[in-house]
Protein backbone atom coordinates (compact mmCIF):
# COMPACT_ATOMS: atom_id res chain seq x y z
CA UNK A 1 0.00 0.00 0.00
CA UNK A 2 2.74 2.20 1.13
CA UNK A 3 4.37 2.04 -2.56
CA UNK A 4 1.65 2.04 -4.12
CA UNK A 5 0.98 5.46 -2.70
CA UNK A 6 4.66 6.85 -3.54
CA UNK A 7 4.68 5.82 -7.12
CA UNK A 8 1.04 8.17 -7.14
CA UNK A 9 2.56 10.91 -5.25
CA UNK A 10 6.00 10.42 -7.48
CA UNK A 11 2.99 9.88 -11.09
CA UNK A 12 1.38 13.41 -9.73
CA UNK A 13 5.16 15.19 -9.45
CA UNK A 14 5.76 14.34 -12.81
CA UNK A 15 2.97 15.11 -14.61
CA UNK A 16 2.92 18.55 -12.33
CA UNK A 17 6.31 18.76 -13.62
CA UNK A 18 6.06 17.97 -17.12
CA UNK A 19 2.87 20.52 -17.24
CA UNK A 20 5.17 23.18 -16.08
CA UNK A 21 7.97 22.59 -18.43
CA UNK A 22 5.04 22.58 -21.23
CA UNK A 23 3.55 26.02 -20.39
CA UNK A 24 6.43 28.43 -21.59
CA UNK A 25 6.81 26.52 -24.83
CA UNK A 26 3.20 27.07 -25.74
CA UNK A 27 3.38 30.37 -24.29
CA UNK A 28 6.13 31.42 -26.48
CA UNK A 29 4.75 29.40 -29.01
CA UNK A 30 2.03 32.15 -29.13
CA UNK A 31 3.73 35.29 -28.37
CA UNK A 32 6.80 35.15 -31.29
CA UNK A 33 4.53 34.95 -34.43
CA UNK A 34 3.01 38.22 -32.50
CA UNK A 35 6.30 39.37 -31.92
CA UNK A 36 7.71 39.00 -35.80
CA UNK A 37 4.08 40.74 -36.88
CA UNK A 38 4.31 43.64 -34.56
CA UNK A 39 8.29 43.54 -35.91
CA UNK A 40 7.22 44.38 -39.71
CA UNK A 41 4.24 46.56 -38.60
CA UNK A 42 6.39 48.60 -37.00
CA UNK A 43 9.43 48.50 -39.47
CA UNK A 44 8.04 50.98 -41.86
CA UNK A 45 7.39 53.75 -39.65
CA UNK A 46 10.42 53.32 -38.09
CA UNK A 47 12.26 53.30 -40.90
CA UNK A 48 10.22 56.74 -42.22
CA UNK A 49 11.30 58.13 -38.76
CA UNK A 50 14.64 57.38 -39.21
CA UNK A 51 14.95 59.28 -42.42
CA UNK A 52 12.81 62.14 -41.33
CA UNK A 53 15.52 62.43 -38.75
CA UNK A 54 18.77 61.58 -40.50
CA UNK A 55 17.92 62.43 -44.09
CA UNK A 56 18.85 65.11 -45.73
CA UNK A 57 16.32 67.89 -47.94
CA UNK A 58 15.92 67.66 -51.76
CA UNK A 59 13.39 69.49 -53.90
CA UNK A 60 11.47 67.26 -56.95
CA UNK A 61 9.89 68.58 -59.89
CA UNK A 62 6.23 66.89 -60.54
CA UNK A 63 4.96 66.33 -64.06
CA UNK A 64 1.95 67.97 -65.06
CA UNK A 65 -1.22 66.60 -63.85
CA UNK A 66 -4.41 67.06 -64.42
CA UNK A 67 -6.37 68.22 -61.24
CA UNK A 68 -9.37 66.15 -61.63
CA UNK A 69 -6.65 63.21 -61.34
CA UNK A 70 -4.64 64.08 -58.86
CA UNK A 71 -7.18 64.08 -55.40
CA UNK A 72 -8.72 60.86 -55.07
CA UNK A 73 -10.51 60.33 -51.72
CA UNK A 74 -7.93 60.76 -49.21
CA UNK A 75 -5.05 60.29 -50.91
CA UNK A 76 -2.87 62.53 -53.47
CA UNK A 77 -0.65 61.19 -56.77
CA UNK A 78 2.01 62.71 -58.04
CA UNK A 79 4.69 61.69 -60.16
CA UNK A 80 7.44 63.28 -60.94
CA UNK A 81 10.49 64.32 -64.29
CA UNK A 82 12.78 61.94 -62.39
CA UNK A 83 10.09 59.02 -62.84
CA UNK A 84 10.18 59.69 -66.77
CA UNK A 85 12.81 57.20 -68.46
CA UNK A 86 13.03 59.99 -71.20
CA UNK A 87 14.42 62.10 -68.78
CA UNK A 88 17.40 59.57 -67.04
CA UNK A 89 18.33 58.50 -70.91
CA UNK A 90 19.87 61.59 -71.26
CA UNK A 91 22.09 61.19 -68.12
CA UNK A 92 25.33 60.31 -67.78
CA UNK A 93 25.56 56.15 -66.64
CA UNK A 94 22.22 55.19 -68.36
CA UNK A 95 24.70 53.39 -70.62
CA UNK A 96 26.22 51.40 -68.45
CA UNK A 97 23.09 51.11 -66.63
CA UNK A 98 21.10 49.34 -69.16
CA UNK A 99 24.33 46.77 -69.93
CA UNK A 100 23.95 46.15 -66.61
CA UNK A 101 20.10 45.19 -66.39
CA UNK A 102 19.50 44.28 -69.72
CA UNK A 103 15.69 44.51 -70.62
CA UNK A 104 13.51 42.57 -73.00
CA UNK A 105 13.23 45.67 -75.42
CA UNK A 106 15.88 48.50 -76.03
CA UNK A 107 13.09 51.00 -76.68
CA UNK A 108 9.87 50.05 -74.73
CA UNK A 109 11.16 48.27 -71.94
CA UNK A 110 14.86 48.78 -71.95
CA UNK A 111 15.76 47.20 -67.73
CA UNK A 112 15.16 44.37 -66.06
CA UNK A 113 12.06 44.57 -63.65
CA UNK A 114 12.95 45.48 -60.34
CA UNK A 115 16.15 47.16 -61.00
CA UNK A 116 17.30 49.52 -58.49
CA UNK A 117 18.52 52.93 -60.16
CA UNK A 118 20.47 55.56 -57.97
CA UNK A 119 19.50 59.12 -59.68
CA UNK A 120 22.42 61.75 -58.45
CA UNK A 121 20.48 65.16 -57.53
CA UNK A 122 22.17 68.39 -57.70
CA UNK A 123 20.96 71.52 -55.43
CA UNK A 124 19.46 74.55 -57.06
CA UNK A 125 19.41 78.62 -56.38
CA UNK A 126 15.75 78.95 -54.56
CA UNK A 127 13.98 82.16 -56.13
CA UNK A 128 11.77 84.56 -54.17
CA UNK A 129 11.55 82.25 -51.26
CA UNK A 130 10.08 79.41 -53.14
CA UNK A 131 12.48 76.25 -53.69
CA UNK A 132 13.57 75.12 -56.66
CA UNK A 133 14.06 71.25 -58.24
CA UNK A 134 16.81 69.94 -57.69
CA UNK A 135 18.32 68.91 -60.92
CA UNK A 136 18.95 65.07 -62.25
CA UNK A 137 22.81 65.38 -63.31
CA UNK A 138 23.91 61.14 -63.12
CA UNK A 139 22.33 57.62 -62.70
CA UNK A 140 24.25 54.62 -61.27
CA UNK A 141 23.40 51.00 -60.75
CA UNK A 142 25.17 51.56 -57.28
CA UNK A 143 24.96 53.50 -54.04
CA UNK A 144 27.97 56.19 -54.59
CA UNK A 145 30.13 56.17 -52.24
CA UNK A 146 30.48 60.13 -51.98
CA UNK A 147 29.37 62.78 -53.35
CA UNK A 148 29.51 66.77 -53.24
CA UNK A 149 27.98 68.46 -50.66
CA UNK A 150 25.33 69.78 -52.98
CA UNK A 151 24.78 66.32 -54.14
CA UNK A 152 21.83 63.65 -52.96
CA UNK A 153 21.00 59.98 -54.33
CA UNK A 154 17.53 59.30 -54.48
CA UNK A 155 16.93 55.13 -54.88
CA UNK A 156 14.39 54.16 -56.98
CA UNK A 157 12.91 51.19 -58.35
CA UNK A 158 12.01 49.82 -62.17
CA UNK A 159 8.96 48.77 -62.98
CA UNK A 160 7.24 47.24 -65.88
CA UNK A 161 5.12 50.29 -66.80
CA UNK A 162 8.52 52.43 -68.51
CA UNK A 163 9.04 54.60 -65.13
CA UNK A 164 10.63 54.49 -61.97
CA UNK A 165 9.24 54.32 -58.60
CA UNK A 166 10.27 56.30 -55.77
CA UNK A 167 7.67 55.52 -52.63
CA UNK A 168 6.51 58.88 -52.79
CA UNK A 169 4.06 58.89 -55.44
CA UNK A 170 0.97 58.14 -53.26
CA UNK A 171 0.58 59.54 -49.57
CA UNK A 172 -2.35 60.91 -47.83
CA UNK A 173 -3.61 64.41 -46.82
CA UNK A 174 -6.02 66.03 -44.49
CA UNK A 175 -9.69 66.25 -45.39
CA UNK A 176 -9.55 69.90 -44.58
CA UNK A 177 -6.76 70.56 -47.06
CA UNK A 178 -7.91 68.60 -50.25
CA UNK A 179 -10.01 71.43 -51.96
CA UNK A 180 -7.33 74.31 -50.97
CA UNK A 181 -5.18 71.98 -52.90
CA UNK A 182 -7.14 71.37 -55.71
CA UNK A 183 -7.73 74.91 -56.53
CA UNK A 184 -4.62 75.72 -56.55
CA UNK A 185 -3.39 73.16 -58.63
CA UNK A 186 -6.25 74.06 -60.78
CA UNK A 187 -4.45 77.52 -60.94
CA UNK A 188 -0.67 76.06 -61.33
CA UNK A 189 -0.64 75.32 -65.12
CA UNK A 190 2.04 76.22 -66.95
CA UNK A 191 1.86 79.25 -68.99
CA UNK A 192 4.33 78.05 -71.84
CA UNK A 193 4.32 74.80 -73.57
CA UNK A 194 6.84 72.56 -72.65
CA UNK A 195 6.92 74.78 -68.83
CA UNK A 196 7.55 72.68 -65.79
CA UNK A 197 4.38 73.19 -63.61
CA UNK A 198 4.93 75.33 -60.62
CA UNK A 199 4.30 72.00 -58.54
CA UNK A 200 7.50 70.55 -56.30
CA UNK A 201 7.62 68.14 -53.53
CA UNK A 202 10.30 68.48 -50.87
CA UNK A 203 11.79 65.20 -49.76
CA UNK A 204 14.21 63.96 -46.82
CA UNK A 205 16.57 61.43 -48.25
CA UNK A 206 18.81 59.31 -45.81
CA UNK A 207 22.22 58.12 -46.76
CA UNK A 208 20.76 54.51 -48.62
CA UNK A 209 18.96 57.00 -50.88
CA UNK A 210 15.44 56.27 -48.98
CA UNK A 211 12.94 59.40 -49.51
CA UNK A 212 10.22 60.14 -47.45
CA UNK A 213 7.54 63.28 -48.48
CA UNK A 214 7.58 66.19 -45.98
CA UNK A 215 5.22 68.72 -47.55
CA UNK A 216 4.99 70.18 -51.44
CA UNK A 217 4.58 73.40 -52.67
CA UNK A 218 2.12 74.83 -55.29
CA UNK A 219 3.51 78.36 -56.34
CA UNK A 220 3.93 79.80 -53.17
CA UNK A 221 1.84 77.90 -50.75
CA UNK A 222 3.30 75.27 -49.33
CA UNK A 223 1.40 72.14 -47.63
CA UNK A 224 2.63 69.97 -45.00
CA UNK A 225 2.15 66.18 -45.09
Amino acid sequence: MRCQIIFMKTNQALTLETESSQKPIAVWRFLIPLLIQAGLILAIPAQSVYTVVTGKTAILQTLPVDPYDLLRGYSVTLNYEVSRLSTLKKLPGWTDLVKQHPGTNKEYDPLAPGTIVYVILEAQKSSNGIPQAWKPVRVSGQLPNSLPANQLALKGLYTRDNSITYGLETYYIPEDQRQDINNDIAKARPSKPGESQPIVVEVKINAQGQAVPISMWVRDRKYHF
